[in-house]
This record gives C-alpha cells, structure tokens and sequence, in this order.
C-alpha cells in the first residue's frame, strides 16, 4: 500500500479525519499524493509556525508544482496591543477566506482545495462564511456605478480612504477616476467613470501609478474581517461596557468604532 492510500485509509471515516506525525519533507509529499489521488476532496495542512509553514511550502512546490494551495496566515499581533495586523497579512487571509465562502462544497466544484494554516491561524475566530461569500462587489466595463454608493461600501468593508493608492485595502476618488487596490488582488485597479458609468478599467502599477493593462471587471472582496454596519457597532458598544464598565470621555477606541470608523488595534 502507497503512503498516500494509506493515509487516505486513515481519512476515510466519515466526516473529518486527521492525520499526523509525518516527519518533515515527508509531510509535503504526503499531502501532494493525498492531493492527487483524492482531487474532490479538501484538506487541510495545520503548522506549528511561520517559520515551519514556509519550508512545507516550498518542500510542497518541489514535489507537486501545479498546486495552487490557499494560504492562511495568522494576525502578526497580540490581543490588547492596539496595532493591527499588516495589510498584506490582512489581504492574503482575505484572499483565503473569499475563496473558501464563495466556491461551492463538493466534487462539482471542479477540484478539491488545500488550505496550508499556522497552529494560530487555525484557532483564531473567523468571520461568518456568509459575511464573505455575499460581501463581494461586482464591477464591469459598461456597467452602472454610483461613487458614492461605493465610497459608503468600502468603507464599511474595511478600504481605506488615501490619497495614493499604495497598498491593498485602499482606494482613492480623483475627480471621475476611482483609483482602488482590491484585498487579495496581486495589482490596483484605476476605473474611469462618466457620470454614473464605468468607461474603462485597467490596472496600474502603485510605484509608478501607470497604467499596465485593461481589465474587464474586478470582484471586491471585505477588505477586513470585522464590518462596521450598524449591528456590529451597537453589539461592539454593548460588549465593551460589559466588559470594562462606563466608558469615559477620550476613549479613541470606543468613539472611534462608535461613529463607525476603523482604528488602529480594533
């Protein structure tokens, strides 16, 4: 019997299974074999650390280099510290989850996922699936937009408003262009507007701010986990006075969720 079918003999209860204690190198052949012998199923490959998830990865790109596994990478911050994940964190643990809320479950998805996860990451509480999978705006050349409309929704979802546009979760209004780096995305986006009409779309590099190439849409994804509408902010205010009583005057954190804007460390 392969290494592979006997895993997948392990795995074969019904429901969720787990399998371990593979030693290192090994593992990634492992799961490379799993992948190909078992392409409708999912799994996922939990790491004790950063550090060891990057060498399964690249053992992982050796053994099997058309996978394209999805990344969840654990927030590079610690609770009560008031600073925020990096943006690049951030996008790459967006990227991961939008993928997961909007693919379907099953053999007709067309193939199997693997989701690579630290101990950390795997643990930390996430999103509802439908916050994610219904989150997402659909922008087409041709189609109708109100900027203002999307002013109001990306920041609810998480983007930032700058001048520049420089990294993802930001997004700039210069007259009718609307210059935006969607969470995940490997480049911007510039769209050109007339009146109420997408005329264009193409994607620039954020050094230089010139134009690479036409697209035909984008697809944006929440640009956080946590939304800011009207229900998590009254469940935020709720909570945290229960948790730490009457909230005095100068509390940054408090008023500044309360009028529904992001603040570092939130």
């Amino acid at each position: 019997m392969t290494a592979a079918a006997a895993l997948l003999a392990r795995l074969a209860e019904p429901g969720a299974a787990a399998a371990a204690n593979a030693p290192e190198g090994r593992d990634a052949l492992a799961v490379a074999e799993l992948c190909a012998a078992a392409p409708e199923r999912d799994f996922l490959f939990v790491a004790c650390d950063d550090a060891r998830l990057a060498r399964f990865l690249a053992a992982l790109r050796l053994f099997a280099p058309a996978l394209r596994p999805l990344a969840l990478p654990a927030w590079d911050c610690l609770p009560y510290d008031r600073v925020s994940p990096r943006a690049d964190i951030a996008a790459d643990r967006l990227r991961c989850l939008s993928a997961l809320a909007s693919a379907p479950a099953g053999p007709s998805r067309g193939g199997g996922r693997l989701v690579l996860a630290t101990v950390n990451a795997a643990v930390q509480k996430l999103p509802p699936r439908a916050a994610l999978a219904g989150g997402r705006i659909e922008i087409r050349r041709g189609a109708a937009l109100d900027p203002d409309a999307l002013a109001v929704r990306l920041e609810s979802d998480g983007y930032r408003r700058v001048s520049t546009v420089l990294e993802p979760g930001e997004y700039a209004f210069r007259g009718g262009i609307v210059d935006l780096f969607p969470a995940g995305a490997a480049a911007p986006a510039r769209i050109d507007l007339f009146g109420d009409e997408v005329e264009s779309l193409r994607h620039f590099d954020p050094l230089s701010q010139r134009s690479t190439g036409d697209c035909d849409g984008l697809d944006l994804a929440p640009a956080s986990e946590i939304g800011l509408d009207a229900e998590s902010i009254a469940r935020f205010r709720a909570g945290y006075r229960a948790l730490f009583g009457a909230v005095s005057g100068g509390d940054a954190l408090y008023e500044a969720v309360s009028a529904g804007r992001r603040h570092p460390g939130m």
